[in-house]
């Protein structure tokens, strides 16, 4: 069965909506729960779960019209939000960092808890997602000797200051908290860059250590490649384009992950 099934939303921008304030966080009644992987599928609180999310990129959306597109999502029959985290965004200038207004990634988040949909972060550093860079500074490119999406010393440090920066906004919306968020990923695709387990390992650790031991994190690749640098201990996903077989993509993972959940 498929857990995942990811739909980017192209609505129109003249949809009514009431403007949030900028500065006023939405109260949620939050109540402690539990997200894993479970044999063949995952669990919410123990009992098997089918994830429905659409892909909902927070900065392409006017912040006005944030709880209006995540309710029509939840009215096409979605349980969840997946949501990129675009570091150029939100670090524009090296050391400076904005999570207010139009990239409150929190308050995203909280809106979608709101309106009772979970929400599965991917933090990058790189995001593709057809954006400038893959959503990494270009900022970083000032190093002219930088290599980036390896272990290059200085790429690394700025890596993990971001994600730090955007833990201090989601580590304690997580289902094990509270909150809404139930996955993370980590890296994004990466077989389609290169072959570097020790790198996707760091970036691993790095997210483990914001988030903590007890929620999922995962990977995801493309089914010609994932086996390049998948982590024994992460979900493997695939990726995979309208009109793929299905069943072709998934068969590779089945024969080494037979108990895996279809994701």
């Amino acid at each position: 069965m498929l857990g995942l099934s990811a739909a980017l939303l192209c609505l129109p921008a003249t949809s009514k909506a009431s403007a949030v304030p900028a500065n006023k966080p939405t109260a949620v009644k939050k109540q402690v729960g539990d997200f894993t992987v479970g044999k063949g599928t995952f669990l919410l609180n123990g009992k098997p779960f089918i994830v429905k999310a659409a892909e909902v990129h927070y900065p392409r959306i006017p912040r006005p019209y944030w709880e209006h597109r995540i309710q029509m999502c939840k009215a096409l029959g979605m349980n969840a939000v997946c949501i990129y985290i675009f570091w150029n965004i939100h670090e524009q200038q090296e050391g400076v960092f904005d999570f207010t207004g139009q990239n409150d990634v929190a308050e995203f988040c909280r809106l979608a808890q709101k309106n009772g949909m979970y929400v599965i972060v991917r933090p990058g550093p790189y995001v593709c997602a057809e954006w400038e860079m893959g959503g990494l500074p270009w900022w970083l490119l000032k190093k002219k000797d930088i290599r980036l999406r390896e272990q290059d010393p200085y790429f690394m440090e700025r890596v993990k200051i971001f994600e730090q920066k955007v833990g201090e906004q989601l580590a304690d919306l997580t289902i094990q908290k509270g909150g809404p968020i139930i996955m993370v990923q980590v890296e994004n695709e990466y077989g389609s860059y290169g072959e570097n387990k020790p790198y996707v390992s760091e970036i691993r650790d790095c997210l483990r250590g914001i988030y903590g031991k007890e929620l999922a994190l995962f990977q995801c690749d493309w089914s010609s490649n994932f086996e390049k640098n998948g982590l024994d201990d992460l979900t493997w996903t695939m990726n995979f384009g309208t009109g793929a077989n299905i069943d072709n993509q998934f068969r590779r993972l089945g024969e080494l992950r037979p108990d895996a959940d279809k994701m």
